[in-house]
């Protein structure tokens, strides 16, 4: 079983932050259902296996153009539209917060923290899914997938969603959190603090995407890696600045 202990204690070395970004998808909400459904739903339609929700878990972290050409090939954009119409078809009835994740998103906004959220789903889905649960307001920017130039890691994301509020990752200290690989690299890309959110704390478990050497030294070359199992605990530290 690997050992979280470093990265758990780095977590409360951090200082109070003058911006939050988010991850959305199983950041700050659950949606490896939907995903999953969807990701099945065009494998069958376009000839392949269905992935299940393991494989779903284990992979799915870019954005569509970046990760459905390597999948599909020339088709990529005919398995696209498949996703797409799924997915939006059982969204809105279906997405809720992740445990916490809305006190934490008030505990945020209490303090007068800045909160973005960057995420590799399409733009005006993520900004529809964000206004149906009620906190569209609660952010300064939603910033999806094909918003700009190129999506996460990309620092180009970022960039568009700070256009307007004065802060600046090489002078500042902003946190970005999230789930996976993309979210930690993008933080690295940008000059932003990551921290990572884990699956299970009951069964010690982050997203097979980020590397295991990270999580076992708490940190690299580029600094500490906080990591957290629920929502409580980074309203808490919040709470506490």
């Amino acid at each position: 079983m690997t050992d979280f202990s470093k990265n758990k204690a780095a977590l409360s070395l951090l200082k109070k932050p003058k911006a939050i970004i988010f991850d959305w998808d199983n950041t700050l909400v659950n949606t490896w259902p939907l995903i999953q459904t969807a990701i099945d739903t065009t494998m069958v339609q376009m000839g392949k296996e269905p992935w299940g929700l393991k494989k779903v878990m284990d992979n799915i972290h870019k954005s569509m153009r970046e990760s459905f050409p390597v999948i599909f090939g020339d088709d990529w954009e005919k398995a696209g539209k498949i996703y797409t119409s799924t997915y939006r078809s059982i969204n809105l009835n279906k997405l809720d917060f992740l445990p916490d994740a809305l006190q934490l998103i008030n505990a945020i906004e209490e303090k007068g923290i800045l909160q973005f959220v960057i995420s590799n789903k399409m733009g005006p889905t993520l900004r529809k899914e964000a206004e149906s649960l009620g906190v569209d307001k609660k952010f300064f920017a939603l910033v999806g997938a094909g918003d700009a130039v190129a999506d996460k890691p990309s620092h180009h994301p970022v960039e568009l969603a700070l256009i307007g509020s004065d802060l600046d990752p090489a002078k500042d200290e902003i946190w970005f959190v999230g789930d996976t690989v993309t979210d930690l690299e993008c933080a690295y890309n940008t000059g932003c603090q990551p921290i990572i959110l884990g699956i299970s704390e009951e069964e010690n478990l982050v997203s097979k995407t980020i590397p295991q050497e990270l999580m076992l030294n708490g940190r690299d070359e580029r600094g500490a890696v906080p990591l957290y199992f629920n929502h409580r605990d980074l309203a808490d530290l919040i709470n506490g600045f």
